[in-house]
């Protein structure tokens, strides 16, 4: 009997998350440190007079939402009444906080809504400027998440702070894919961004050039150290031009940027203000929320009971909009503040060592361990560590410090990679004349304290803490005798 092949085409039920000015401040204010979030609040207090100030004694009713397996946090002053919240379109703890696949789906933005956006007027960052940029190019789905997780590794200089192993493994992607992510992020303004060491660097912004020069290239490409030690006889000799034509390519280099971040850094000097405070009670830790200064809001009773009465349409839309308005500031801030302590209670479980022995104890922590402990998106455990700072009892840390890959040791556990930079330097501080310490004496003092690290790994590292080569340091220690 024969078989018949048929094709059918059946309607395609596609679900996505449509970002309205409501859902993106929620988003926002993940990000904002708490003077960030003051800042805000006051200003809405001013703008929209449907929200006010209740009193510090007032007692306010919860939404709900206890905190999944733990200890509820402090209540915070961002509450409503559960009433009010019936009026939301949808549920934001489904859409931002739930597993990718269960999000609900998110209406329209109807014209007139007000855009919170507006609110936030702080300085364009480094990682918002080259976000925008990759929410522009014509990146594909997989090629855009890598490169969010490169913009979320770059320091303040714009260098490339995570191995293309490790952004893969947090990303679940393979190394392809993350590499032509890379090569699209570093096509980005600013010119010589998202390079791994000084040389890509210069490298990126020389081939940009309408006419790059090629003995500068070449100088880069195949010269490097000899560059870096001005052994510009050598550099001579081995490029095969006069030294007058190496002094002019050095020119050509010396006018490019090595710290390609530098006009995002923030100008003013910044004085960190805890957003968390973990403290140590008997034989546990405490997170406490840092929310002075965060004014505890309410709708004011007045204006929500006009809603609904015989008024102007203009004069109606103004209430219901202002309403809204208020009601989204509430929450959001109120799961803010309910996200950061979830996801600050998790590190702390994760880094008890460290809180009671220091860097040594430091373990190996990615977003994915997080995010896995208390059933949230890897992007809303990014978001929320965000531009905020713990003060702990080995004392203040960016949320960020605590992830760290980690290095095999002998013994079948891990050391994280930043309690490995500190073991480097140590073994530098030792040195004298000497005993200078090379790469490969390095590894093999490593490697004898058990750690299986290969010595391009310890290059690496070395080169993030900025101490230079071997021989560089015995120049300079010898100049010091």
């Amino acid at each position: 009997m024969a078989m018949e092949v048929r094709m059918s085409i059946a309607p395609r039920v596609e679900q996505r998350l449509v970002m309205t000015p409501m859902l993106q401040l929620a988003i926002r204010l993940l990000q904002l440190s708490t003077v960030e979030l003051q800042e805000l609040v006051q200003q809405e207090l001013t703008e929209n007079p449907l929200l006010e100030e209740a009193a510090a004694d007032e007692a306010l009713p919860e939404t709900g939402g206890e905190t999944a397996g733990q200890e509820a946090p402090p209540a915070d002053g961002a509450t409503v009444d559960t009433g009010e919240a019936a009026e939301l379109p949808f549920d934001i703890t489904d859409v931002m906080f739930g597993p990718p696949d269960e999000r609900s789906l998110v209406q329209q933005e109807e014209p007139g809504e007000t855009r919170f956006e507006q609110f936030v007027g702080a300085p364009t960052s480094l990682a918002d400027h080259l976000g925008e940029q990759l929410r522009l190019s014509p990146a594909g789905e997989a090629e855009r998440r890598a490169g969010e997780e490169i913009i979320g590794n770059l320091d303040d200089d714009g260098y490339l702070r995570a191995s293309i192993a490790e952004l893969a493994e947090r990303t679940g992607l393979q190394d392809p894919v993350v590499e032509r992510a890379l090569t699209v992020v570093q096509g980005f303004d600013p010119v010589g961004v998202a390079a791994r060491d000084l040389r890509e660097c210069l490298l990126i912004q020389l081939r940009a050039q309408t006419c790059p020069d090629p003995v500068a290239v070449e100088i880069l490409e195949r010269h490097f150290e000899l560059f870096q030690r001005q052994k510009y006889a050598e550099l001579a000799r081995a490029l095969k031009v006069d030294q007058e034509r190496v002094r002019q390519a050095l020119s050509r280099i010396a006018k490019l940027e090595p710290r390609p971040g530098r006009p995002f850094a923030p100008d003013e000097t910044r004085y960190v203000t805890p957003d968390v405070h973990v403290r140590k009670v008997d034989d546990d830790y405490v997170v406490i929320l840092n929310e002075d200064g965060i004014p505890r809001l309410r709708i004011n009773h007045y204006y929500r009971s006009v809603i609904g009465r015989d008024q102007g349409d203009e004069a109606r839309r103004y209430v219901e909009d202002r309403f809204r308005s208020a009601l989204w500031l509430i929450k959001s801030v109120q799961q803010r503040q309910k996200t950061l302590y979830r996801v600050t209670h998790s590190i702390v479980q994760f880094q008890k060592a460290f809180l009671d022995g220091g860097l040594p104890h430091l373990r190996p922590l990615s977003l994915r361990h997080v995010a896995e402990d208390i059933q949230m998106h890897e992007s809303t455990v990014s978001r929320v560590t965000n531009s905020k700072y713990v003060e702990t009892p080995q004392g203040v840390f960016p949320l960020k410090f605590f992830f760290h890959s980690g290095i095999a040791k002998t013994q079948g556990d891990e050391v994280s990679s930043l309690s490995v930079k500190k073991m480097i330097k140590d073994l530098v501080n030792k040195e004298d004349v000497a005993t200078t310490l090379s790469d490969q004496d390095i590894t093999r003092r490593l490697k004898g304290e058990g750690l299986n690290i290969a010595r391009r790994t310890v290059a690496k590292y070395r080169e993030e803490l900025g101490i230079l080569p071997s021989h560089q340091r015995r120049l300079t220690l010898k100049k010091r005798v």
